[in-house]
């Protein structure tokens, strides 16, 4: 099946609907096709890249009719960085395909019933949301067809993002819509210093050169973060880049650079070294301030994770007299955000600098009744940890996009808290886990919120109680 009809072109495929990872469906002779960067009611040639017995996947080669959900994207990068994959859609579509998405995955993995799903809560801004941006340099841009087939010579440096599924090919970008304030300055104006400069961009096959890795983080009180990641200890060239930076930008709250000679980009094990300012910045949310250093993690979108957070206080229902847990806390943001309305508030996460950070935060903003625990979530909560502490009454959960580790699971059906907040980035993940949970949690509520328009993600919030 599949030699046959690799490369074949099916012509004139009416695109359904829209499935999980942002990939379309249409039919072919009683089997799915899967197309990407295509809308639900586009006609299309479509060319066969992958065959299987029961599904096939290919691109469209041509379009025949436009859908009339279809919309002009908006970045000239469309299409190549893969960042947004769901500029050609209009946003209104975006959230019933997310909400469907949410739908799907428990009907089709869950099994458990659930109440009708509540409408998306969306984003008010649908470009310039994120306020955590990494950009790799690397001597070895991404050429279109077009410039390949020129014959002319190009720059090779670039300074931008991965093409999917090329870790060594990056797409040079000119102007980015997913984060706003210095972002794109910043970026640009250190590409072309590097390049009057003749400093050198990673080889990420060889694994040398100066200038590696860039990474933007902002907030919405005004302050930034910049980091340099270099490939080379080379002091001069280090000295030059900083102060360059310095000197053009100097609002930069937070400006922070890496020597990191491993044979990676991730830098949780490296020297962060403080060339100017601080080194944190500082979010705020409803009169809580919460310090993010180079290595915290926080939501990606500071408007959408006050939603996300609002919903998830409210599906706790704190009185003031309850024990919460807060698991796969992280740097604690929900743990200090729902304090003030419970008893009690532990937190357990695996990253110990994370949770080095929420305590950080909890003392900041004067909070007392919290504690957190590092360690491995199914090594931590066990019946040795719970005897030391309350028993909760909460359960808040936000595991990593793998979701929870069965001994995890079955801790919690043994605790048998009267209520679980699950709050996932990946419904799939979390409706194997409510599947599980369904032994003794019935599903009262679910509440998908979108954090990352333009794309397929989606998160969403599960509010379980205890059967009675």
């Amino acid at each position: 099946m599949s030699r046959k009809m690799k490369n074949k072109v099916l012509e004139n495929l009416t695109i359904e609907r829209i499935a999980s990872e942002g990939k379309s469906i249409a039919h072919y002779e009683g089997k799915v096709v899967f197309v990407q960067q295509v809308a639900p009611g586009d006609v299309v040639d479509v060319r066969i890249t992958k065959g299987k017995s029961s599904f096939m996947e290919g691109e469209a080669i041509k379009i025949h009719k436009y859908s009339k959900d279809r919309v002009e994207p908006f970045c000239s990068h469309f299409g190549v960085c893969g960042g947004c994959k769901w500029q050609h859609i209009n946003y209104d579509l975006q959230l019933t395909y997310k909400r469907q998405q949410v739908l799907d995955q428990f009907q089709r993995i869950a099994k458990v019933p659930i109440p009708e799903v509540k409408p998306i809560i969306g984003s008010a801004n649908t470009q310039y949301y994120r306020n955590k941006l990494d950009f790799t340099f690397s001597n070895n841009r991404w050429l279109t067809r077009e410039e390949i087939n020129s014959g002319k010579e190009f720059e090779r440096n670039a300074l931008g993002f991965h093409i999917p599924k090329r870790f060594d090919k990056i797409v040079d970008i000119e102007h980015c819509y997913l984060q706003g304030d210095i972002s794109n300055d910043v970026r640009n104006e250190l590409r072309d210093f590097a390049l009057k400069n003749n400093i050198s961009f990673f080889d990420m096959i060889n694994q040398e050169g100066v200038l590696r890795n860039l990474i933007i983080r902002t907030t919405s009180t005004g302050e930034s973060m910049v980091i340099v990641q270099f490939g080379e200890d080379a002091p001069e060239e280090i000295q030059k880049v900083m102060e360059f930076l310095a000197d053009k930008f100097p609002n930069i709250t937070s400006l922070l650079y890496i020597i990191n000679l491993k044979k990676n980009e991730t830098f949780h094990d490296q020297e962060i070294h403080t060339f100017r300012g601080r080194d944190y910045i500082i979010e705020e949310m409803e009169g809580l301030d919460f310090r993010i250093g180079p290595k915290s993690f926080y939501q990606t979108n500071s408007e959408q994770a006050y939603e996300l957070y609002k919903v998830t206080r409210e599906f706790a229902g704190l009185q003031g007299n309850e024990v919460v847990y807060d698991l796969y806390t992280g740097t604690g943001t929900i743990a200090n955000f729902v304090a003030k309305k419970a008893k009690q508030v532990i937190g357990i996460e695996y990253v110990e600098a994370a949770i080095e950070d929420a305590k950080l935060n909890a003392k900041v903003n004067g909070l007392e009744n919290t504690l957190f625990y590092a360690g491995d979530m199914k090594d931590m909560l066990t019946d040795e940890f719970i005897s030391e502490h309350a028993a909760p009454d909460v359960i808040i959960t936000d595991p990593p996009r793998a979701g929870m580790h069965e001994d995890v699971v079955n801790m919690l059906l043994k605790l048998e808290a009267p209520k679980i907040v699950y709050v996932s980035c990946n419904p799939a993940t979390q409706a194997r886990d409510v599947a599980l949970l369904g032994e003794k949690y019935q599903v009262d509520i679910v509440q998908p919120v979108d954090m990352f328009p333009q794309t397929y993600h989606v998160e969403n919030v599960v509010l379980l109680t205890l059967k009675k």
